[in-house]
């Protein structure tokens, strides 16, 4: 029996770069699908979406880790941690900095601001009290999806396809959940027809694309970025868990579905990473 991976070399290729190309292509893709449920699930309740963007944090947690810190130290450093951990830590602050520039994801699903934060309000000069809001909740949403696209590129950049596939479906299945989640919130901060919903849910997954063909790229040809790369990946994923999906999911009294759903992506994502890796 063909395995999903000796299935994937053979459709695909073996060329790093296109291989990350296609794994853009299927992250995004599965972003429009979790965008385009807005139009049969009309009007999904804040418990089930707090389950769902937990279960995205979980994989997020879990493939942070099985497909890109424990591969950067074990295979791509010799054992050796310190680059892993820088590019970790270069991730962290990147994510920071860039943070600083669009308002908290959070706010525009809540309406609330956290003490920590500016008015987002005033974080762009564009006048459309109807757009704006949607606009920079666009915004963040694309700078988070920065690290998932550049995972993947990583991933097969590296030539580990038996990784960089489980990491791919990880990356996918928790866009979902997400995609869901950018089109309820355009929709409750004014765009209430379908199309436009959805097309802010794709438009913050189209960025993955190129993002996933720009890792893959960069680290074939200078190999020895590569640990810093996954590390710098890894990073900007844990940062995105631990500072907006994880409290967004605890603001509204519905903390033990979303730590239940963490705990089932967190299965999800080791359960692929045995049976695909």
């Amino acid at each position: 029996m063909v395995s999903v991976v000796e299935l994937f070399v053979r459709v695909v290729g073996n060329d790093p770069v296109i291989q990350g190309f296609v794994g853009g292509i299927v992250i995004a893709m599965l972003n429009l699908i979790g965008a385009s449920l807005v139009l049969i699930w009309r009007n999904p309740s804040e418990r089930a979406l707090d389950g769902a963007l937990g279960f995205a944090a979980g994989v997020m947690l879990a493939a942070a880790f099985t497909s890109l810190i424990l591969p950067g130290i074990e295979q791509y450093s010799g054992g050796n941690p310190v680059p892993t951990l820088v590019g970790l830590v270069l991730g962290v602050v990147f994510l920071d900095r860039a943070d600083m520039l669009v308002p908290h994801a959070h706010y525009l699903l809540t309406g609330r601001r956290r003490p920590d934060e500016a008015d987002p309000s005033t974080s762009l000069p564009l006048d459309n009290e109807r757009l704006t809001p949607v606009i920079l909740f666009i915004l963040a949403i694309t700078l988070h999806n920065m690290p998932e696209g550049l995972a993947v590129g990583v991933g097969f950049g590296s030539g580990d396809v038996e990784n960089a596939i489980p990491l791919m479906f990880a990356i996918g299945i928790q866009n979902i959940p997400e995609g869901l989640a950018v089109s309820v919130a355009a929709i409750n901060a004014g765009l209430d027809r379908r199309f436009y919903a959805v097309f802010a849910g794709v438009r913050s997954g189209i960025v993955e694309i190129p993002l996933a063909v720009v890792g893959a790229i960069a680290v074939t040809v200078v190999e020895p970025l590569l640990p810093y790369a996954m590390g710098f990946a890894a990073g900007a994923m844990l940062f995105v868990i631990s500072d907006e999906i994880i409290p967004e999911t605890h603001t509204r009294g519905y903390e033990r579905i979303a730590t239940l759903g963490v705990m089932a992506g967190v299965v999800v994502m080791l359960y692929l990473d045995v049976s695909l890796g």
